[in-house]
């Protein structure tokens, strides 16, 4: 009978802790994306890609361009179209390359995955950085698209110097 009312006791408890104790979710509320941030996002600029080779695939090339932003932020990622990528500084923008697992030669946009943190409509996308140690989102529909673009040899990469010549610019790149 004691060891009955040992398990019962453990029971309870176990129920009250469930209650107690939930489980936390790798969703980032919709309500935890800053309103406003101490540095500008300008419009950003994306180009879907392809590549020449059959397991070169498909993706999209991000463009951010950053300005006033103090040297304690830290620019990290970015969540576009169901696809995260990581955002690398070159020169005055953030570039990330975010790459699609379809198996298609152009490019569609990828199935949401059970651990994608944002429900994001197509035209619009967050942008994860780091403030005095904490990570923060702040969430941006000023995007523009510019006319894709084909890699004969393989999808790019932000650190091969030559793709750099391919990739889309603004009007003020050119001047």
């Amino acid at each position: 009978m004691n060891l009955l009312r040992k398990a019962s006791y453990v029971s309870a408890l176990a129920i009250v802790f469930s209650f107690t104790y939930q489980c936390s979710s790798s969703k980032v509320e919709t309500s935890q994306f800053e309103s406003s941030t101490t540095f500008k996002v300008e419009p950003i600029v994306f180009q879907e890609w392809y590549a020449g080779l059959k397991v070169g695939g498909t993706g999209i090339n991000v463009f951010v361009p950053v300005v006033n932003k103090s040297d304690d932020i830290v620019i990290d990622s970015i969540y576009f179209r169901n696809l995260k990528g990581k955002l690398v500084q070159k020169n005055d923008k953030y570039v990330a390359i975010l790459k699609s697992n379809s198996p298609n030669y152009t490019f569609t946009i990828a199935e949401k995955s059970n651990d994608y943190p944002f429900d994001l409509s197509q035209s619009e996308c967050a942008i994860s950085f780091i403030e005095n140690g904490e990570t923060k989102y702040y969430k941006t529909t000023n995007l523009n698209e510019v006319a894709g673009t084909y890699y004969e040899n393989g999808p790019p990469s932000i650190n091969d110097a030559t793709s750099s010549t391919v990739v889309a610019f603004t009007e003020e790149d050119k001047e």
